[in-house]
């Protein structure tokens, strides 16, 4: 079996578990890893692959996994698909999502390449449950509560606010889809608290939500990367009402984020080229080995 060349491009918090998921996949390599710093300083986890600060000076890379800021995935893909590369990423701002996938479909076809976009949890695999529960209860109201825990879209968000040394977002469900979110942050010397809190309440991240920012001492004491969604629909099957379905699950959050995107990365192999989401992507392309296998087994 010829096994996927993975990339992985980003080192941090979802790159380190990306590495994890990819060393104990049995269809996967690890062609290299992207990071800004290169080789230098090489954590002592990359001694035995490649580590660069170009996807260019890797060989034979059949997929590239952006563990980049959101932010930052439509620059990283498109410059990745040009070079004839697959790439997957997690891109979580819900309402760019539509905008990201015309843009890259595009960009996919014309070099004959797949990009998979907003495959993390949420958006990602929680969007597939959210797909079968409407296709079941047509007629009805979904509410996906999230936490509590630490979003790494929102605080990866304030730590590109001026003026912030170290940040956290925590996410607190207040019920039927309403949440709360609580940022605790060290201050950069020279700064005002209160501009600072104000810049991240206006964030796009932040705006339509309750926001509360607070000044802390350390947020490496606060850290804990546990997260959690409950996601309930309520609705009508056919004609007959009160169908009441709830999925839970409380998660290690870059864990689960890193082997989305690795059965992600598995299933862009299999698609014809363009830019897809993951509900529109057949969930048995994101399993290894063989369909009628899997089939035996699940069905």
């Amino acid at each position: 079996m010829k096994k996927v060349r993975a990339a992985i491009v980003g080192y941090g918090n979802i790159g380190r578990y990306v590495l994890e998921a990819l060393q104990v996949a049995p269809d996967f390599e690890i062609a290299g890893v992207v990071r800004r710093a290169g080789a230098e300083n090489r954590p002592a986890e990359l001694s035995e692959y490649p580590v660069v600060k170009h996807i260019t000076e890797l060989d034979g890379v059949d997929v590239a996994i952006l563990c980049t800021p959101t932010r930052k995935v439509e620059e990283y893909a498109k410059e990745i698909l040009a070079l004839g590369i697959h790439t997957v990423d997690s891109y979580d701002i819900h309402t760019g999502i539509p905008a990201l996938r015309r843009t890259l479909d595009a960009e996919a076809k014309k070099h004959n390449t797949v990009s998979v976009i907003s495959a993390g949890w949420d958006p990602g695999s929680d969007s597939v449950v959210r797909t079968m529960l409407e296709a079941i209860a047509p007629k009805g109201i979904t509410y996906t509560n999230f936490g509590p825990g630490m979003s790494m879209g929102h605080t990866v968000a304030v730590k590109a606010v001026d003026g912030v040394k170290a940040a956290l977002s925590m996410t607190i469900p207040t019920g039927t889809g309403i949440h709360r979110r609580m940022v605790y942050i060290e201050l950069k010397e020279g700064y005002e608290f209160d501009k600072v809190a104000a810049a991240i309440k206006a964030d796009p991240y932040f705006v339509n939500d309750e926001t509360h920012v607070k000044l802390v001492p350390s947020v490496e004491a606060l850290l804990d990367m546990g997260h959690g969604v409950n996601l309930t629909r309520k609705g009508v099957s056919g004609k007959t009402q009160n169908q009441l379905f709830e999925f839970n699950m409380r998660i290690n959050n870059p864990a689960l984020t890193a082997q989305v995107l690795v059965c992600v990365a598995r299933a862009s192999m299999r698609q014809q080229p363009g830019c897809y989401t993951m509900v529109e992507i057949p969930v048995i392309d994101l399993l290894p080995g063989e369909r009628e296998e899997w089939i035996a087994h699940l069905v």
